[in-house]
């Protein structure tokens, strides 16, 4: 299976990091967010990845372009110019960098991304600004179970978020930004199949707006409730934690060797 990660958004919130670099590039324990990300989704079997590039794609190119090089130690001959490159351990990864639109909403996004997908009938997807120490291998069992179009992984953040209200595991509600009230909220980390790309009318269709909400009213969103560790990473505050979880040894994320 394939997941697609939303790499393409301005990350105006984390202003003080993405003026050079889009979201997903900024560095947990040196090492970027989608980094993080892909290392969760490898460590239950996900090898292939379309990240959906916009703002300053450019910089998530060159980084997965030269990969191999920064992840190495090299050997330099300064006067033949020759570059010995010395092997280490490198992931098993199969990545496509998709332009998908400086100003493309994140459903749009998705649906630009559908020529990707090949004969994959379920994919996962995501953003590129959360990780936690998710079971996603047990989260894409429930998808199947219940034979639905979309899952989504439910996680109790802070009150700042929006809100899933369930009935069971059926979503009978979707409120990106209540203005009060707690409950589960959208941690991202869904298992999707292809139906749900006729929900995305184009590239200004918001994901968590009109299509969630869509298949909220046609009984075809489920929730995976995750009650373990989840952050998403907006501010420089939230930044700053996740780094000293990394720097002491403490990232609940980190589920992969």
């Amino acid at each position: 299976m394939k997941a697609i990660i939303l790499a393409g958004g301005f990350g105006s919130r984390l202003s003080e990091e993405t003026l050079l670099k889009p979201k997903p590039m900024v560095e947990i324990g040196g090492r970027p967010m989608l980094w993080h990300i892909m290392n969760i989704y490898s460590a239950h079997g996900v090898r292939e990845f379309i990240i959906a590039l916009g703002y300053k794609a450019e910089v998530i190119k060159a980084y997965f372009l030269n990969f191999y090089a920064l992840t190495n130690d090299i050997s330099v001959d300064l006067a033949s110019g020759e570059t010995l490159i010395h092997d280490g351990k490198q992931p098993l990864w199969r990545i496509h960098l998709v332009d998908t639109g400086l100003h493309t909403q994140t459903g749009g996004r998705l649906k630009r991304l559908s020529p990707w997908l090949g004969d994959d009938d379920t994919f996962f997807f995501t953003y590129g600004d959360c990780v936690a120490d998710l079971d996603i291998t047990a989260l894409l069992a429930h998808h199947h179970g219940h034979r639905k179009l979309a899952t989504v992984t439910a996680v109790v953040p802070p009150a700042r978020f929006g809100r899933l209200a369930c009935d069971g595991d059926q979503v009978t509600d979707f409120n990106e930004k209540p203005h009060a009230g707690e409950g589960a909220i959208n941690g991202g980390y869904f298992v999707l199949n292809r139906g749900v790309l006729d929900y995305i009318d184009g590239d200004a269709t918001i994901w968590e707006r009109a299509s969630l909400e869509r298949l909220v009213r046609d009984g075809q969103l489920m929730a995976y409730r995750h009650l373990g560790f989840w952050s998403c990473m907006d501010t420089l505050k939230e930044k700053n934690m996740l780094d000293d979880l990394w720097a002491t040894g403490q990232a609940p994320w980190k589920i992969w060797e």
